[in-house]
């Protein structure tokens, strides 16, 4: 497994406006979104292409086009449905597929209540949007998800991550044959008692589309 923290000052000064407690939800969003795109110029490096023969105003050329099968870009609901708008900025032609996974607060473990997805993704590039890499459990499951349906190359895109989660999630997904990079904004210090990061920004459900329920 891979790990690339962005190190960019537009990347950091986003992330502080995130981080800021005061910061409401539709700024939020917004710079969320905003975000999410300077990551995927990043995670998208190594997305597959292939050669394209075209015609400009002065003389044939040779340039290139995203290959098929074309990315899949997954969501993990509910948060990374917030990323979603700013990964497809950059990836317009890409699919979406969906995948509904809840952390158990008490166990910390994660389990799967929906997806939308193809039943095949032999050959398939997937970008998995989760805001948080915390205690990994839920990025661990939902690659091994992926990968079970034949996916072969996976990039993870989260806003922050912890060094715990990001050593469950290299410890869990050990032996697997199947290329997996983590593109972050930052790393952070740890995961506090309750599994959350700090310093953090919080719920990023919450902090996206309000506390419900």
């Amino acid at each position: 497994m891979r790990t690339h923290v962005v190190d960019h000052p537009l990347v950091a000064h986003k992330l502080t406006v995130l981080r800021d407690v005061g910061t409401d939800s539709p700024t939020f969003r917004s710079l969320a979104d905003e975000l999410v795109t300077l990551l995927a110029y990043e995670a998208t490096r190594d997305v597959r292409v292939e050669p394209f023969d075209i015609v400009t105003p002065v003389a044939p050329a040779t340039g290139i086009k995203l290959a098929r099968p074309r990315p899949l870009v997954v969501p993990i609901l509910r948060a990374g449905l917030g990323m979603l708008d700013g990964m497809m900025r950059l990836l317009p032609t890409a699919e979406v597929g969906f995948l509904g996974m809840i952390r158990n607060e008490e166990t910390l473990e994660a389990a799967t209540y929906a997806e939308r997805l193809p039943d095949d993704l032999s050959g398939r590039q997937c970008y998995v949007l989760d805001p948080m890499l915390a205690t990994g459990g839920t990025l661990a499951a939902a690659i091994k998800f992926l990968t079970d349906r034949g996916a072969d190359h996976i990039t993870a895109v989260c806003l922050l991550a912890a060094p715990e989660g990001c050593a469950r999630l290299e410890k869990e997904l050990e032996g697997l044959d199947v290329p997996v990079t983590v593109v972050t904004a930052a790393m952070d210090e740890r995961l506090n008692e309750k599994g959350y990061i700090v310093p953090g920004l919080g719920d990023a459900g919450d902090r996206l589309y309000g506390v419900v329920g």
